[in-house]
């Protein structure tokens, strides 16, 4: 990793991580540890962190949880994405294409520059 590069990162992970979690959720419940092992290590500093963001996409409704015996171990908390949930993912899809371009034109120049 280049010198530096780790706090641009933990800038980029903030803004992205939490849709980024409501994008695997789209695809199938999971538990907090399946999350953090199916998240690319780019996106995840630490498994510590993953908790509190679940908790708050939890508090604002985007998801809801549910125990599920396990069995191989103690019950897991299940992560759902709920109809709000599926609602912001999507508006940050849209948000994003738009956003994300305009960053790739001032960092790389626009096209007809």
């Amino acid at each position: 990793m280049v010198p530096g590069q780790d706090g641009i990162l933990t800038h980029l992970r903030r803004g992205a991580l939490e849709y980024c979690i409501l994008a695997m959720l789209e695809v199938e419940d999971r538990y907090g540890f399946d999350i953090a092992r199916n998240l690319d290590p780019l996106l995840l500093s630490s498994e510590g962190t993953l908790y509190p963001l679940l908790a708050r996409l939890r508090k604002a409704g985007w998801v809801q949880t549910n125990w599920q015996e396990s069995a191989t171990g103690p019950p897991r908390r299940y992560y759902r994405l709920t109809s709000s949930g599926r609602e912001t993912l999507h508006e940050f899809r849209i948000a994003w294409k738009a956003f994300s371009a305009a960053v790739d034109n001032q960092i790389f120049g626009a096209p007809n520059e």
